[in-house]
């Protein structure tokens, strides 16, 4: 099978996304895939700190994404808690690849809450205009369903009225959300926010410098220093939409072949 095209991607369809969680005593194993990444992160803890961590990329847009799992060693020690952005006050949020940081902060939150296995499963159907319905299923269970318009929540309360881009939500949903349902919110945003690259195909770009300025110095790829030499990995958007059940199956080849 060939891959596809992040524009062939496009176009009714929908972006999904999975984060598995799954605790093995003092470890815990962080997994997501989506149709840009797939990513690991093991984390190990003595039930009161982080004392040890260690990540895979194992799909990924650039070639620099890998180089930044060094930075997760800033985590060690660090207290677990059950906010999964606890982490950011420990290692800059910018400085990393955002998708391992995201994994790391929901890691050190699970251990912290003693779970053994949750997974989140997002859906969002491509844009008719400005607006989708974007849902997040945890463990098969639906727990969020929001109206979107343009980088809005229109519906339900309280979410409405909220903007998805900018640190402003990530305060809002810390400082009115108790931690779980804090979670569940964040990585439905954090979706809709990558999920809008089904409208993009980077292939043509040779490096991560060449969108740099549309992009800014969001994560490690695209921080100066990097950008110029984060190649672009061509093949590696796969579309899920038309086979879920394929996000996180260990899958090397891509699920949605070009016509």
């Amino acid at each position: 099978m060939t891959p596809v095209s992040q524009t062939e991607a496009a176009g009714g369809g929908a972006y999904l996304r999975r984060i598995r969680l799954t605790a093995d005593g003092g470890e815990v194993l962080a997994e997501l895939e989506d149709d840009f990444h797939h990513f690991e992160v093991r984390l190990k803890h003595d039930g009161q700190r982080v004392t040890g961590i260690r990540s895979a990329a194992i799909r990924y847009p650039w070639s620099t994404c890998p180089l930044a799992g060094d930075r997760l060693e800033a985590l060690k020690g660090m207290r677990l808690s059950p906010r999964s952005t606890a982490h950011a006050a420990v290692a800059s949020p910018r400085s990393n690849c955002t998708h391992m940081f995201d994994l790391a902060g929901l890691a050190v939150a699970h251990a912290a809450a003693q779970r053994s296995v949750r997974q989140y499963d997002v859906r969002i159907p491509d844009r008719q205009g400005n607006r989708t319905t974007a849902t997040l299923h945890q463990n098969a269970e639906l727990v969020l369903r929001w109206e979107v318009a343009g980088r809005e929540i229109i519906d339900p309360p309280p979410y409405a009225g909220q903007r998805l881009r900018g640190a402003r939500f990530i305060e809002w949903a810390e400082s009115r959300l108790e931690p779980d349902e804090a979670e569940a919110a964040l990585v439905l945003r954090r979706a809709l926010d990558i999920g809008m690259g089904r409208g993009m195909d980077l292939d043509p770009y040779p490096n991560a410098a060449a969108i740099a300025e549309m992009v800014g110095p969001v994560c490690f790829t695209f921080h100066p220093d990097q950008a110029s030499h984060g190649t672009r990995m061509r093949g590696t958007t796969w579309d899920f939409a038309a086979n879920p059940d394929l996000l996180l199956s260990g899958l090397t080849e891509n699920p949605a072949p070009r016509p």
